[in-house]
């Protein structure tokens, strides 16, 4: 798998180029600026973008503009964004455009190498994953934020899956999580697309997209 890395601290980026390289990925290119980033992304072209969202030279969110930018002309260009911190802004301009392929990790969350691979790998093939923290603040936003009572249609079940759903986790690892049988996962998630008015979907990762970008598309009062 071919990898670009976006990263403008020293020891983080040559830190996260050697833990990839280690596990297989190819690294065609590590940069430390949005313009450098967008340059890599078009020449390049890769299966996955790993990405500070605060980079040079603004230090604001010069790194998701780049990324977006880049996405917008190679449509469904997976993004993995790294963050220090939890914007839901951030968040719903990566969702916005609904292709999957995304992912929103905070760095001092992700606690294991394995952790963090199987992230890219989920990212590249396609599918949504979310930090915990990002996920209860979308959620939580939009709870309070005048969605004319749709996530109050769900249970507290309902929501607890439709939490990890948005994860990225399969309805196995809900059921282990949860400490349910996966039938009864699939039933609340079949709950969970009635009460959204969500179309069902045999792709997992497009149903969390999905539903995060449902509920996104809500009032923000």
């Amino acid at each position: 798998m071919r990898v670009v890395v976006a990263e403008d601290l020293f020891l983080l980026r040559e830190g996260l180029v050697r833990l990839l390289s280690a596990r297989g990925f190819a690294i065609v290119a590590a940069t430390d600026s949005a313009p450098g980033l967008l340059d890599a992304l078009l020449e390049h072209r890769p299966d996955l973008a790993v990405v500070d969202i605060r980079l040079p030279p603004t230090h604001t969110d010069d790194g998701l503009r780049a990324a977006l930018t880049a996405r917008e002309r190679i449509p469904g260009l997976p993004i993995l964004l790294l963050s220090q911190y939890v914007e839901q802004i951030y968040a719903e301009e990566l969702l916005a455009d609904r292709a999957g392929g995304v992912g929103y990790l905070l760095k001092d969350r992700v606690f294991s190498d394995d952790q963090f691979v199987d992230a890219i790998r989920t990212v590249a093939a396609g599918g949504t994953v979310m930090d915990p923290a990002v996920v209860t603040r979308l959620l939580g936003r939009r709870s309070r934020g005048g969605d004319g009572g749709t996530l109050a249609r769900l249970t507290e079940r309902e929501r607890q899956v439709l939490e990890l759903m948005a994860e990225g986790r399969s309805n196995s690892a809900i059921a282990g999580r949860l400490f349910v049988s996966e039938k009864a996962v699939s039933k609340h998630s079949t709950s969970i697309f009635t009460k959204l008015d969500l179309p069902p979907s045999e792709d997992d990762n497009r149903r969390v997209l999905a539903v995060l970008a449902y509920l996104m598309a809500q009032p923000k009062g």
